[in-house]
């Protein structure tokens, strides 16, 4: 399938700007990920402010199109307390890429913030391999790594996360969670569990919720949005794998319908395969600009 720069390009080719050229913007819109209801949305004020403004000219066309997608975006940065305690809790479904992510995010925080000191928490006990894997990264980076055995109580884990670092005056907990979308009810009750128990530890201003979100799985990514967001509240998104995604519009839907905004985006498998989220840039990519 063209990817939505292909396509615009060809729409844009054509000689009339009519309704068929604006559903075919809307078509190409969907067809990109970005969601039927937003598609609409995007697709009805370009029409709007094209017509208020009196736009005939196909670059500007394409240049107020993406204005308004950007407006849809939202994007934001990790603040750090560095007098107090942070954790950050990393949702999402297995297989997103969420233990590589959480060790990026260190590999960042232990550069920027050196003597702020920061731990990573195995919360994820249902899958053996997720505690293996982070303890693997946190020797490679020379991290602590609060962990408890295949099948724990991950909300027990977390807490000793949270009384290890006071003790030690560490600042910065990155927690991993499960992501066993095939039960969601125990998957909210857990999440919701661990929630109460980071809310009465650490400050609110100094606790995030970062969803990770496989850039390639469509509109399935929003759905994995709405329920998590549901269970805890997201604060923003790290949006994986983005290298490879052929579409990429799953940011629209997600900042458009929920307000979630995004943080960063990772492109490989190394540590410094991450980059602060830019909407300029990605819509660029998107856009084929």
């Amino acid at each position: 399938m063209k990817n939505l720069g292909v396509r615009l390009k060809e729409i844009f080719g054509f000689p009339k700007i009519d309704d068929d050229f604006y559903y075919d913007i809307e078509d190409a819109l969907v067809e990109s990920d970005i969601g039927a209801s937003m598609s609409v949305k995007i697709v009805d004020l370009l029409k709007k402010e094209a017509s208020g403004k009196k736009v005939s000219d196909k670059k500007e066309l394409l240049d107020l199109l993406k204005n308004i997608m950007a407006e849809q975006i939202l994007d934001c940065s990790f603040e750090i307390d560095e007098n107090d305690l942070n954790l950050f809790l990393f949702l999402g479904v297995n297989g997103v890429g969420k233990t590589t992510t959480i060790a990026k995010i260190a590999n960042i925080f232990k550069k920027n913030y050196p003597e702020a000191g920061v731990v990573l928490s195995a919360g994820d006990t249902f899958r053996a391999a997720a505690i293996d894997q982070l303890k693997l990264h946190g020797e490679r980076l020379g991290l602590r790594v609060v962990h408890q055995s295949h099948g724990s109580d991950p909300g027990a884990v977390i807490f000793d996360s949270i009384e290890s670092a006071k003790s030690r005056g560490d600042k910065i907990i990155l927690a991993d969670t499960a992501g066993r979308m095939h039960n969601k009810a125990n998957l909210v009750k857990e999440l919701q569990k661990i929630d109460k128990i980071i809310k009465g530890k650490v400050k609110e201003a100094n606790y995030k919720k970062i969803l990770i979100i496989d850039s390639t799985t469509g509109q399935n990514g929003v759905s994995q949005a709405e329920i998590f967001n549901e269970a805890v509240g997201i604060d923003a998104v790290i949006m994986t794998k983005y290298d490879s995604a052929a579409k990429g519009g799953i940011a629209l839907s997600i900042s458009g319908r929920l307000g979630i905004p995004f943080a960063f985006t990772g492109t490989g498998e190394k540590y410094t395969d991450i980059q602060k989220f830019s909407k300029d840039e990605y819509l660029d990519s998107l856009l084929n600009v």
